[in-house]
């Protein structure tokens, strides 16, 4: 693996032309491979979590599931509700709706307690998850209706709409990103190369392999269903990952080239930079990817999906810089050697002293390093303080599921579910009473899920409304309880109205019959689900995550003491963004600074998914500079003269980089979506934090304070190298 990243940059140097144009026939082939596959969405049944699924389940197999329904209200635009003008219009939406295939069923008309809406419900034809494909010609139909009556409002809501409505303005979102995060990207990039064409590069490769791994995520969505959102993760991870592999292989092939003067080839330069940045980006990408990975243990088909989009555009991006970007920097080298000499007379002509032999040490973060530098033991323990400072709001961390409660309102069918929930708060929520028996037991189980439903509406926890009414499955196996809640889903009421149900109704009525199986869905009983089945995930998650964190560290630098040292960091790293969220999105303070409504808590998948996804990309840096100090070290310089020159060396990149993805998550606070807002958050903070307070404060105190201890079981350095067990995979090629 060592001699790899030379071995595919000498070959790429010579045949410059074939390597171009072969990487972009392979994304060319990759997107043309998804388009011909398509994507494999996954289905209702891939998201069953907890009892909850395990209804769902139950109900599926009795043909009692859940069905996508749509719902339009009719209302007076001011004044009374004209009952005749309503009755119209009502069976004006019954009778467009009836003609759609889309539609299953259309309900008759309910009118509300306070007498100023009408109800009509509409059941689609089709999978629940399908409900926003298909709810387009409804809501066609409903204006229709309205510009029929336009003394009246005529508005639609309901999961579908809602459902098309969150995934158009996700859309929209991602626009607004790209067009935040690409100029910014592009304006650090020419800060960093000073040339256009140079900082074309990157994002021209970042953007391509992009491309490439969206078109191989369609095709992996057939092995593991996508769940939507690992589109939004190769966007979000691969523009920043993208453009820092590239950027650090860049930086390292200029610094080559300033302290050779002229002496060696493009091609040589390509092979110099390939055995150490190179190999620093094989080992970083590997490092994402093994952490990414153990996303796959939380047995998820969400986070299954987002770890298959991380893994592959970040494979696609290492694939990018050993292959096509030597090619790319021989072709940009000839040319800059051919015009070397015109340059050189220019600046003769002019009296400018020639810089380009002389590689820059970094002035600026030689002083930000001061304090390591001069008293690391004061600069440890201020620096940690700070950190555990910024964590320590994390202990008081809330988790929710976020559902249709918990949506912007800048979403019109969520507006109007404001309109119909005020009007029939009983649809708020809905707990679904799943029981399973043998038919011969069918009308005893319906008489206990009666008594149930009579004794739930005794509770003011739950709704009042007519006599319960059970559905039976056709061979009388399956039957189902509805009980309505007029409390929204993320409430505390709603919540105790499932605890209520699960612990006290069901054991006393249904669950005293002996050989019935019951259990409960319903939006709450989803979300409370999902979030205990996570937090029962979260410890075999996090082990593994150490785990393989310690053993790549470990085995990419033969140290066991930085491999502690780097999970301690991450760690460090995580904890700090994390009590950061919780500090920013669980209170409401920072609402109008951030332009979010405070869910009181935050999104359950966040936290899991960011302390995984920190560690890769803390690795990066980790690897980056920790590459820097050895190869400093093996070439004969003391313990703390390495720590100083490696982290003076890889500081303005690694910064720079950071820059860059600073700016990508930092785009994602713009969002609609609170989840996503918080994702953006927290990434972007972590990356802040690692790249200033724990690569030139923390990190280079702690080796400075070790010495040649930081490199156990190494031997210290004798005669210019330094002898160790074996050699790692970023060891220096003798």
């Amino acid at each position: 693996m060592r001699q790899l990243p030379v071995r595919m940059a000498r070959w790429s140097a010579r045949h410059a032309g074939r390597a171009i144009a072969g990487w972009f026939a392979f994304v060319v082939l990759c997107l043309a491979a998804g388009i011909a596959v398509g994507t494999n969405q996954a289905t209702t049944k891939d998201f069953w979590v907890g009892e909850a699924g395990h209804a769902e389940s139950m109900a599926t197999e009795g043909g009692l599931q859940r069905e996508p329904t749509e719902r339009i209200t009719i209302r007076a635009r001011s004044g009374p509700l004209d009952t005749a003008a309503a009755g119209s219009a009502a069976r004006d939406v019954t009778e467009r709706m009836r003609d759609l295939p889309e539609v299953e069923s259309v309900a008759a008309p309910v009118r509300s307690k306070d007498g100023k809406a009408l109800l009509v419900s509409v059941v689609l034809n089709g999978p629940e998850l399908e409900g926003r494909q298909n709810v387009v010609p409804l809501l066609a139909r409903t204006a229709e209706v309205q510009a029929s009556h336009p003394d009246l409002v005529v508005e639609e809501t309901g999961s579908p709409s809602i459902s098309k409505g969150v995934n158009d303005q996700r859309g929209e979102d991602l626009a607004l990103s790209e067009r935040i995060s690409l100029p910014v990207t592009v304006i650090t990039l020419l800060a960093v190369f000073g040339s256009v064409i140079m900082a074309g590069v990157p994002l021209l490769l970042a953007l391509s392999s992009i491309a490439a791994a969206i078109g191989l995520s369609m095709v992996a969505s057939h092995v593991l269903p996508d769940a939507g959102v690992g589109m939004n993760l190769i966007l979000l991870i691969g523009l920043a990952v993208g453009v820092d592999y590239t950027l650090f292989y860049l930086e390292r092939e200029r610094e080559e080239r300033a302290r050779a003067g002229g002496r060696i080839g493009s091609e040589a330069l390509v092979e110099l930079a390939a055995a150490t940045a190179g190999r620093a980006i094989v080992v970083s990408g590997l490092a994402v990817i093994v952490s990414t990975a153990t996303l796959y243990l939380a047995t998820d088909v969400i986070f299954s999906s987002l770890a298959t989009g991380t893994i592959l555009v970040v494979a696609v991006a290492v694939a990018s810089s050993l292959t096509v970007l030597p090619a790319l920097l021989v072709k940009i080298g000839r040319r800059t050697e051919r015009l070397a000499p015109r340059r050189a007379a220019r600046r003769a002509k002019r009296g400018k002293p020639d810089r380009s032999a002389k590689p820059e040490t970094g002035r600026v973060f030689g002083t930000l390093l001061r304090p390591a530098r001069t008293r690391p033991a004061l600069t440890l323990c201020l620096s940690v303080l700070v950190m555990l400072g910024l964590a320590a709001p994390a202990l008081g961390m809330k988790l929710i599921d976020p559902g249709k409660d918990t949506f912007s309102r800048d979403i019109p069918a969520m507006q109007v579910y404001d309109r119909l929930t005020g009007s029939f708060p009983e649809l708020f929520v809905t707990h679904e009473v799943v029981a399973r028996s043998t038919p011969e037991r069918a009308a005893q189980v319906k008489q206990a899920l009666v008594d149930l439903g009579q004794r739930a509406q005794a509770d003011p926890l739950f709704a009042k409304g007519a006599e319960p009414t059970v559905r039976t499955s056709p061979d009388g196996r399956i039957s189902v309880l509805e009980l309505a809640v007029p409390f929204p889903a993320p409430s505390a009421e709603a919540i105790e109205s499932l605890g209520h149900l699960r612990q006290d109704l069901i054991p006393t009525t249904v669950g005293q019959l002996p050989d019935v199986e019951t259990a409960v869905s319903g939006d709450v009983a989803r979300g409370r689900d999902y979030v205990a089945h996570e937090s029962g995930k979260l410890p075999l998650v996090i082990g593994f995550l150490l785990l393989m964190t310690f053993l790549m560290t470990v085995w990419a630098f033969r140290s066991v003491v930085i491999g502690v040292i780097g999970v301690v960091l991450n760690l460090l790293s995580a904890a700090a963004s994390l009590g950061m969220l919780v500090l920013f999105f669980q209170g409401t303070w920072a609402e109008d600074l951030l332009a979010f409504d405070s869910l009181g808590a935050i999104a359950s998948r966040v936290p899991l998914f960011l302390v995984v996804i920190l560690f890769g990309l803390s690795m990066d840096y980790q690897v980056f500079v920790v590459s820097r100090i050895q190869e400093a070290r093996r070439n004969g310089m003391s313990a703390r003269d390495a720590v100083l020159e490696g982290i003076n060396r890889s500081a303005k990149v690694v910064t720079s980089a950071a820059i860059v993805m600073v700016t990508v998550f930092g785009a994602f606070v713009a969002l609609h979506l609170t989840e996503m807002k918080q994702m953006g958050f927290c990434l972007a903070v972590a990356v802040l934090l690692d790249a200033v307070v724990i690569r030139l404060m923390v990190l280079p105190s702690v080796l400075l304070l070790l010495g040649e201890r930081a490199w156990w079981p190494a031997r210290p350095v004798r005669g210019g190298r330094a002898e160790a067990p074996a050699a790692g995979p970023l060891a220096e090629v003798g």
